[in-house]
């Protein structure tokens, strides 16, 4: 079974009720799910293999860490994950991004693809997921299995906010895929939006309705 991680840093949770006040507007909401993708970033990153390499200071000759040989991707779910992938690549510039485009079909409330575009040598990578939302865990779900057809191994989950709902259906369908989230709310509406939840991230990104 997958790991979940839920983030309880104070400077997480602060930014994270802002994000859900509805008065916040699309600059400052695009500006805290850049900080927040960033911090968390920090942690999803945690187990990174380290290799010691020989450099040179001003001073004297060092021996330091460095990453050891990981490739990364961050494959944020069009259109919200877009949001998370600035920060993410703060922290690890050198990461490939893909993408994968799904909508939620209204009367069936069933993701299906209209996009897909993934670093070619994506078996080799460790691939880090990003969706702001994880409320039924449709979307998540879907993505995780085209990654999976192309070759992926090693996948990770990182979203804002995360419904119980959806966390169990993910580690149904996925076992062996880790979660992070900074929240999780209490339950999923009629409308399979998480309550209390922000909205419709990708609405609240972009300035949308």
């Amino acid at each position: 079974m997958g790991k979940v991680m839920i983030f309880d840093h104070p400077l997480i949770q602060h930014k994270i009720g802002i994000i859900r006040n509805k008065e916040t507007g699309a600059k400052e909401f695009r500006e805290l799910v850049e900080e927040i993708s960033m911090l968390m970033c920090y942690e999803v990153t945690r187990n990174l293999p380290l290799e010691e390499v020989e450099i040179e200071t001003p001073i004297a000759k060092a021996k330091v860490k460095t990453i050891s040989g990981r490739k990364l991707a961050i494959i944020p779910i069009l259109r919200a994950g877009l949001g998370m992938v600035d920060g993410m690549l703060k922290l690890i510039p050198t990461a490939k991004v893909g993408h994968i485009g799904l909508y939620r079909d209204p009367e069936t409330l069933q993701p299906v693809e209209y996009y897909c575009k993934l670093p070619c040598d994506i078996e080799e990578r460790e691939l880090i997921l990003l969706d702001p939302m994880l409320a039924t865990g449709g979307s998540i779900i879907a993505g995780i299995q085209f990654l999976k057809d192309k070759g992926a191994k090693n996948i990770k989950v990182m979203c804002l906010l995360a419904a119980k709902e959806g966390i169990e259906a993910v580690n149904k369908e996925h076992p062996g895929v880790d979660i992070y989230a900074a929240a999780v709310d209490e339950k999923l509406n009629d409308h399979a939006y998480i309550v209390p939840g922000l909205g419709d991230a990708g609405d609240r990104l972009f300035g949308t309705k």
